[in-house]
């Protein structure tokens, strides 16, 4: 039995090896068979699917937003000049570049010595002419009495001679009281034609004096002047700069002594292009008064403020191109003249059109849909404004499509593609104006202390954060900025 047994487990044994090797050798053979055949076998092809990102098109309307670049100026400004010459004497409190002033606020004073000399002169003169013209119309009145005088002797005269000829005639005179009273009646006129001259005269010595006394008191009127110009007053509230005098220096007239500008009648400056200014004229050529948003950016921190057109140049300097253009801004809070500004212009409004990804449309202004069989086709979609990344195309023959976010050189038409939907373009942009949101008190004390205590943002870019964190509304970016920091 146990001999048996180990030969059956030896044949058992034996069997399971050669089963085996026999099993090895087919799976060797069975390789050699395939990699020596002519045609290899291959699973069979599947079509490709390409996953894209799609968004769906709504055509809707959009003011497009142009974006530039101009400086901030003031509306009004003025070269402080020295109406006189002379040496400075006095200059007004904390009169230094960047020194606020209002209007009549004394600015410098010159040495009024010989402005006072020169009207107390005139004084003088005009004084004299009023004495020359009381003493010409004294002499008008004497000249008026003495001429009437005369009249009455020469009336009297005629009335001898009438007299005498009356006796004569009667044959009672002589001959020779007739000449007497004849000649005595001819001296009375001509006295009378002397005093007539006479007061001629004395008329015409009051119209000199009157003549000069007025030039006299046109003298004293100009010594005034003079005087008063002596000193310099702010003419409007405004901003010293560039204040070259100081007391104790000589100027001479009309020499430049500072700049004073009105810091809060701002407005800026910016270029166009040709084709960007005509999207901002009306149908009769004249420049809408379009809205436009000024951004100035200060470590992070944004200063915004908004405007309104209101000009344009007259003339395009040689070697230049568009236009320039001029935008008044409703506050100035944070801004000095001489800022270069981003300036962001409201164009009108466009109809039946829709805001895609610039990745999303050719250089043929082309866009890739999503048509039946989920395959892609071409479709023009011209674009009419860029803005930023993002194009706005016109919407008529792609509206209600799935359009491709993003062409590669791997999409074309007729392949077939896995839509991905994502969210259009963003909803608010640099584009668009900032949100405003308003602080409450704790807030806002809370946002001026941290800014206070940064040691590391400049002077004049803290000065004009904290006056825009003072304003009634305040942008939302530069709100979530600065909590950020403060959050670390």
């Amino acid at each position: 039995m146990q001999f048996l047994r180990r030969t059956l487990v030896g044949v058992f044994l034996m069997a399971t090896t050669v089963g085996l090797l026999a099993l090895a050798a087919a799976t060797v053979w069975s390789a050699l068979q395939t990699r020596l055949a002519d045609t290899p076998a291959r699973p069979p092809a599947e079509e490709p699917v390409v996953s894209v990102d799609v968004i769906e098109v709504t055509p809707e309307t959009i003011a497009p937003v142009l974006e530039t670049f101009g400086e901030v100026q003031s509306r009004r400004s003025l070269e402080v000049r020295a109406s006189a010459s002379g040496r400075v004497i006095g200059v007004g409190e904390s009169i230094d570049a960047g020194a606020r002033v209002t209007r009549g606020d004394l600015l410098f004073r010159i040495d009024p010595t010989e402005a006072e000399r020169a009207r107390d002169i005139a004084r003088t003169d005009v004084a004299d002419a009023e004495a020359e013209l009381r003493d010409a119309r004294r002499a008008v009145d004497i000249a008026r009495d003495d001429l009437a005088s005369g009249r009455a002797q020469a009336e009297l005269r005629r009335q001898a001679l009438a007299r005498q000829r009356d006796l004569s005639d009667r044959g009672v005179g002589t001959a020779a009281d007739l000449e007497t009273a004849e000649l005595n009646a001819a001296a009375a006129d001509q006295a009378v034609l002397s005093r007539r001259q006479a007061l001629a005269d004395a008329e015409a010595r009051v119209d000199q004096a009157t003549t000069a006394l007025e030039r006299q008191r046109i003298a004293l009127d100009e010594a005034k002047r003079a005087l008063d110009d002596t000193e310099v007053v702010a003419p409007f509230d405004g901003i010293l700069s560039e204040v070259v005098v100081s007391e104790g220096g000589l100027v001479s007239a009309n020499e430049r002594m500072a700049d004073l500008i009105d810091g809060e009648a701002l407005e800026v400056a910016f270029r166009v292009s040709t084709p960007q200014y005509a999207r901002l004229v009306d149908e009769a050529g004249s420049l809408i008064d379009a809205p436009v948003t000024v951004s100035l950016e200060v470590n992070d921190y944004v200063l915004s403020t908004t405007g309104v057109i209101t000009r344009e140049s007259a003339l395009v300097a040689e070697g230049e191109t568009g236009r320039v253009l001029y935008a008044r801004l409703d506050s100035a809070a944070g801004f000095r003249a001489g800022d270069f500004a981003t300036v962001r212009v409201t164009e009108p409004e466009l109809g039946g059109v829709a805001r895609l990804p610039a990745s999303a449309v050719d250089s043929a202004g082309q866009v890739l849909i999503v048509g039946p069989e989920q395959r892609l086709a071409v479709v023009r979609a011209p674009v009419l404004r860029r803005q930023d990344d993002d194009v706005i195309v016109a919407a008529d023959a792609i509206a209600g499509e799935l359009v491709v976010a993003r062409q590669t050189p791997l999409l074309g038409t007729g392949i077939k593609v896995d839509p991905d939907m994502r969210r259009g373009p963003a909803d608010s942009g640099p584009g668009d104006t900032e949100e405003m949101v308003a602080l409450s008190a704790e807030r806002r004390a809370r946002l001026v202390a941290f800014v206070e205590d940064d040691a590391v943002m400049p002077p004049q870019a803290k000065t004009r954060v904290l006056a825009q964190l003072r304003a009634p509304e305040v942008p939302a970016t530069m709100v979530a900025r600065i909590e950020a920091q403060i959050e670390g």
